[in-house]
Order: structure tokens, then C-alpha cells, then sequence
């Protein structure tokens, strides 16, 4: 990395017990400089400094336990930091949902910072409402509800690390998502594309046991008559729409595909479809969220190298 090139700038935000800490460790173990919950005034004084001994990336912790904790107060601080050109600063913002953040709080029998003497509800509560807006503008917003912290590790290596920034320019960084409608569709997801519809092969005694992953399931959803014209729209459609969501600065894109039993249709789709995403120069990572609930495969895979540029 040259001196002219922009300084990466990550403020990381977020609920108390959603993984703010395990995303900053990674940061870390990725080059960044990690400092968590500074004064807020200090902030940009700290990603100004120059000299050899500054970090050229930098991860800042900031949330409700900040001193002069303020959500409008952040948001004017990085937009400040959009506003020099020396910078390339982004928002992300850690969130789970509230019965987990509960049970997490109960595991671990933290007090929650924010009711150090009363009830953990009212403190996520109170946090919830402080950090609406942060939550709203943020450029990344991770849900660690189904998440492991080994994959919400793997998660922020493969979007930070040294690979994922070799692109030059802003890029695009696309997540593919394979899950069950009956668990609920992914909070997170842009795009949703439904694979109901084609043949299952649940009900095929022999497949049964395996997942998408393995080449009979594939090739069974794939002889379905009607895959090839629906990938192929498919592939035509983001064609379309990817290289707008880079024109209006989108940083992250996140696709999800769904079938009943999240474990076969859905899950050859994103193989194939990362397949073909990275073969055209996109940065991708497939997330099978029922596999890794089950833990039948890996959460998280990073399947091309390059940010294709607008």
C-alpha cells in the first residue's frame, strides 16, 4: 500500500453481546490497528495521525459504553471522515436478536452496561433505542443471531483481510445465503429468490441425507427442466443489477436463496451461482445457514479473490 492510497477506517458498532468484540479481535488478526470505545472527540485524531509508526488500518470500537456516547454525534464524525479523501471510512454495525441476546447474557452472567443494576431486557432495550440510528446508517450490518463466533471470524477475514482489499477501488463485497422459508428469511438479505419450485430432493430416499454440497443432490436439482432457464435469469438479473449497486456506492451486497428444507436446492444454487459470480470477477462468500446451524458443513466460503470494478 502506497501513501496516496486511502487509509481503510472501520468504526464498529453495535448491541452489547452481538460479537463487537470478537469482529474487532478479527480486525485485528486481519492488519488493523483495533481501539475500542475512545472518547468520541478523539476518533478523528487518532485516524489522522501520519508519520511511520501509523497504522494504515485502522478498527475503532464505538458504542453506548463510549464516553459522550451520541448516535447523531457519530454519524457527524464519520461523515467527516467521508469528507477527506485521504480516508476510506465505513460503518458496521453488530446485531442479534433480543431472546439470544438474552441467552447469551445468561451464559455468560454479564451485567449488561447499560443496566449494571436491573433487569438485561431493559438494558438491550435502552441500547436498541440509543443505537437506532447508527444501526440504520451503517454501511454493514452483520446479524450474529445463527452465527458461531468461529464463522463470524471467517466471516470478517474474508471481507477485511489482506485479499479481500487487493482490489483497487471501492468494489463490492456479495454474500450468497442458502436457507430454509421455514426458518425464516435472512434479516440481512438485499435480493430473495425462492427455489421452491423446483423438484426436491428430499423426497428422494437416496439424496435425502446429503446436501446441496455433495454432486448427486446438484445434479438432480440441476436435471430439473426448468433450472437451466431459471439460473440463467438469475445470473442475467444480478448481471444487471450488481454493477448498479456498485454506481451508488453499495459496499456489500447480500443475495439469499431459499427452499423449503434449506439444505438442498437452495444450497447447490449458491455453489453454483458463487461459481459463476466469482468467474465474472466478483468478490463472493456462500453462507449456508441451515448447514451451519446443523453443523452437516462449513458456515462460510470465500470463492473469488478479485472485486470486479464498475
Amino acid at each position: 500500500m502506497t501513501e496516496r492510497e486511502p487509509r481503510d477506517v472501520v468504526l464498529v458498532s453495535g448491541l452489547s453481546g452481538a460479537g463487537k468484540a470478537t469482529i474487532l479481535r478479527a480486525l485485528e488478526d486481519s492488519g488493523f490497528e483495533a481501539i475500542d470505545n475512545p472518547p468520541l472527540p478523539m476518533i478523528e485524531r487518532l485516524v489522522a495521525r501520519t508519520g511511520p509508526g501509523a497504522a494504515r488500518r485502522i478498527a475503532v470500537g464505538v458504542d453506548a459504553r463510549s464516553r459522550g456516547f451520541d448516535a447523531q454525534a457519530v454519524l457527524a464524525t464519520l461523515a467527516r471522515l467521508r469528507a477527506n479523501r485521504g480516508l476510506r471510512p465505513e460503518l458496521l454495525f453488530a446485531w442479534a436478536d433480543e431472546t439470544v441476546l438474552l441467552r447469551r447474557f445468561t451464559e455468560t452472567r454479564r451485567r449488561h452496561p447499560l443496566a449494571p443494576d436491573g433487569r438485561v431486557i431493559d438494558g438491550i432495550a435502552a441500547e436498541q433505542a440509543l443505537t437506532a440510528l447508527l444501526h440504520a446508517a451503517a454501511d454493514l450490518v452483520i446479524d450474529t443471531t445463527d452465527l458461531p463466533p468461529a464463522a463470524l471470524r471467517t466471516l470478517i477475514e474474508q471481507r477485511y483481510g489482506a485479499t479481500a482489499t487487493a482490489a483497487p477501488g471501492p468494489g463490492l463485497a456479495i454474500t450468497l445465503v442458502s436457507f430454509s422459508f421455514v426458518a425464516g428469511l435472512p434479516r440481512e438479505a438485499d435480493m430473495v429468490f425462492d427455489a421452491r419450485f423446483l423438484r426436491n430432493p428430499h423426497y428422494v430416499p437416496a439424496l435425502r441425507p446429503h446436501t446441496g454440497l455433495d454432486p448427486a443432490v446438484g445434479a438432480y436439482v440441476a436435471a430439473d427442466p426448468d433450472f437451466p432457464a431459471f439460473f440463467a435469469r438469475l445470473v442475467d438479473l444480478l448481471g444487471l443489477v450488481l454493477p448498479r449497486f456498485v454506481g451508488e456506492g453499495k459496499k456489500y451486497a447480500t443475495i439469499a436463496i431459499g427452499c423449503t428444507g434449506g439444505r438442498h436446492r437452495s444450497v447447490h444454487i449458491v455453489e453454483r451461482l458463487a461459481t459463476k459470480l466469482g468467474e465474472a470477477g466478483w468478490r463472493v462468500t456462500t453462507t449456508h445457514r441451515e448447514l451451519a446451524r446443523k453443523g452437516a458443513a462449513p458456515a462460510l466460503r470465500a470463492t473469488s479473490e478479485q472485486a470486479q470494478e464498475a
